[in-house]
């Protein structure tokens, strides 16, 4: 029998995990992360180190209780358009149907969003034989709000947000000049079967408290990869990674497109380059689910899922996390 997870310890150690998303299905805690390979990777800013293969899912009871892993869920060998990279997934509940939400590059190297469905929160799944149609770059997170469902994406970098930027993929497209707004995460309203988008994806705006856009410069602050949204008392949150600067931040809005003014800091930098999160309310409480990569000694592509606890000020703004203190 497995000891029972302590706040910002592992929630596994037989494997690594990154990149979970929490959500509560029947009664349950179940994360859904993404699963790096045990083996030694040269990193570059291209993302070659993550050449994840599979997906596992876990699941608590309850805070105290220990972290179950249901196995292997999905395997890129049966994902027929998908040629490698499983990278940061996402899942959902709707029309009696569980629904994983996964990127991965296609045969031209072009990251796509594909798209698989289970009966069980557990999986497995089954997925579909071609991506969603228009879907590209990372990093799907899919907020359903009752009949409706949407759906953000998009990452920098090896996650080819910037070579979008005209609607169609330029391979050597670069990003906007310091100077200029950055580049925002998108966010399409999914089709009642889960399986497509309603609608060609927008572009969120994030801004700061004068309505100014962020600037592709200010690396504190602008969007990065990792979208997640919650709600919390009628607001819609906007969080995500900076990437350089290795933080998790939010902006808060009034309706799910946006647009978002930036508050401030959820989560300072961990071990490791990368940090990619979830937010949840489970049994009355708020947590974060995170991950670093203590468990492998730093090593960039072998990381490992934590959770703690996050809580709210009394103005709604988010306070801010400092994952290795008291």
């Amino acid at each position: 029998m497995s000891k029972p997870v302590k706040r910002n310890e592992p929630l596994v150690t037989h494997i690594y995990t990154a990149d979970p998303s929490a959500h509560v299905f029947e009664g349950k805690l179940y994360i859904y992360p993404s699963h790096d390979l045990d083996h030694e990777q040269v990193s570059n800013d291209n993302g070659d180190q993550y050449d994840m293969e599979d997906y596992h899912v876990l699941s608590l009871a309850d805070e105290n209780s220990p972290c179950v892993d249901h196995g292997e869920a999905l395997h890129l060998r049966d994902i027929p358009w998908a040629k490698q990279q499983l990278w940061a997934p996402d899942a959902a509940y709707k029309n009696g149907t569980y629904y994983l939400f996964f990127p991965a590059r296609d045969h031209d190297h072009v990251f796509r969003i594909g798209v698989a469905t289970g009966a069980s929160p557990a999986g497995p799944f089954a997925p579909q034989p071609s991506y969603i149609p228009g879907s590209f770059s990372i990093d799907p997170a899919v907020l359903v709000e009752g009949d409706k469902a949407y759906m953000y994406f998009g990452g920098l970098w090896g996650g080819q947000l910037e070579k979008w930027q005209t609607g169609e993929f330029v391979a050597d497209a670069a990003g906007p000049a310091p100077d200029a707004p950055a580049l925002g995460p998108r966010v399409a309203e999914l089709s009642d079967d889960m399986l497509t988008f309603k609608e060609t994806p927008r572009e969120i705006s994030i801004v700061d408290s004068s309505g100014r856009p962020l600037l592709a410069g200010d690396e504190d602050r602008r969007y990065f990869e990792g979208p997640w949204m919650h709600k919390y008392n009628g607001k819609y949150y906007l969080s995500y990674s900076t990437g350089s600067t290795h933080k998790l931040v939010y902006a808060i809005g009034d309706n799910p497109y946006g647009p978002f003014v930036f508050q401030g800091t959820i989560l300072t930098p961990v071990i490791g380059w990368t940090t990619h999160h979830s937010i949840v309310e489970f049994q009355g409480k708020w947590y974060l689910f995170y991950h670093d990569s203590s468990l492998s000694g730093g090593a960039d592509n072998k990381r490992c899922v934590k959770f703690t606890e996050l809580k709210y000020n009394a103005d709604g703004t988010i306070r801010t996390i400092e994952p290795y203190g008291p």
